[in-house]
């Protein structure tokens, strides 16, 4: 099988539990660091699948990779290449579909339950409803055609699919150690945000920790596992 390529855009942002998933299931892939100014690869053939990581960027930034990357997602997508966005990169798939992406109400950031909004989605998830990771101040629209899939109350569009693309708001990639990081790194960020009612502070976010991601996991898995199932074989 061709590698899954995925793509980081920040160095704490990386492919998380889902290169865990990969690398348990002996799936071959590969990483293009944004971060590190490695070039976004003009021609997806080479790979089976297009996974897009988070970042602190919106992708309303004038940056040059980005029409780079937007590119590359139209591209998978002609091919019905298997393709993935988690938050910055739903919001890239978004973008690639012509819908726009603005500034959510509130800034969301933390631990919050999502609901499924989709009967469909349930199989895909597996339960009503979850509580996923937040970190994020921007939201996509859905694009002409999308369905879907998961909603928060303080952020309607958590979650699409369209074709073999599944675009999420929400992080469902967390492990222990990123949301730790996330933490310490943004501690500033959760402090000057302490007025949106949906920003929790640090010691909050790593309370019950260990269970938090372990059952986010285990959504995420079912996730990662149909998505895998997508996959070319050659």
């Amino acid at each position: 099988m061709k590698p899954v390529l995925v793509i980081r855009h920040a160095k704490t942002e990386g492919a998380g539990f889902f290169g865990v998933f990969l690398d348990q299931h002996n799936i071959p892939w590969v990483m293009t660091c944004i971060d590190q100014g490695d070039a976004i690869p003009k021609d997806i053939s080479a790979f089976s699948g297009l996974v897009m990581m988070g970042g602190p960027m919106s992708v309303n930034d004038d940056l040059p990779w980005i029409a780079d990357e937007v590119a590359l997602i139209k591209q998978a997508m002609g091919k019905n290449l298997p393709v993935l966005g988690h938050c910055l990169g739903g919001q890239l798939i978004s973008k690639a579909l012509g819908a726009t992406v603005k500034a959510n109400p509130v800034k969301e950031i933390g631990w919050g339950e999502v609901r499924v909004s989709d009967e469909q989605a349930l199989s895909l998830f597996g339960v009503p409803s979850f509580e996923s990771f937040h970190w994020h101040g921007e939201t996509f629209e859905l694009p002409k055609g999308a369905k879907h899939m998961l909603a928060s109350q303080y952020c309607q569009n958590q979650a699409y699919s369209i074709g073999n693309a599944i675009a999420f708001q929400c992080h469902i990639e967390m492990t222990d150690e990123m949301v730790k990081t996330w933490c310490e790194n943004g501690a500033e960020e959760l402090e000057s945000s302490r007025s949106s009612p949906a920003v929790q502070q640090s010691e909050l976010i790593q309370q019950n920790l260990d269970r938090r991601v372990a059952n986010l996991n285990s959504v995420a898995r079912n996730v990662y596992t149909y998505w895998t199932g997508l996959l070319h074989s050659s």
